[in-house]
């Protein structure tokens, strides 16, 4: 494994828990509805759905076109999973699973 990669991974897994757990070790008590920490919280979920849909675009805009086969098959899990039980966990699940199936079946070259 490359080290730039594996570094990647450690601040990108150490910014994920401090934007989720930080603010709330921080506080004590209920956030007050409509509060700024309130929004801010409930932000995260889709936060992360569309930080998923960036993460797979990005690929697609290279100069050598690839498959959009994985592209489409994760948006389409993430709304079909995400539409029937309001579930930002579910639906983040689905569209990463979905992706990455289709992914490795397709035989897509690695970035």
């Amino acid at each position: 494994m490359r080290g730039d990669l594996l570094l990647m991974a450690v601040l990108t897994g150490a910014a994920t828990w401090a934007l989720r757990a930080l603010p709330t070790m921080l506080m004590r008590s209920e956030p007050t509805p409509g509060g700024i920490l309130a929004r801010f919280l409930a932000a995260t979920g889709p936060a992360a759905i569309a930080t998923l849909f960036v993460a797979s675009v990005l690929p697609q805009l290279m100069p050598v076109p690839r498959d959009v086969l994985p592209l489409a098959a994760g948006v389409l899990a993430t709304i079909a999973a995400f539409v029937p039980r309001r579930s930002i966990i579910a639906a983040t699940l689905a569209g990463a699973v979905a992706y990455g199936a289709v992914f490795a079946l397709t035989g897509a070259p690695p970035t």
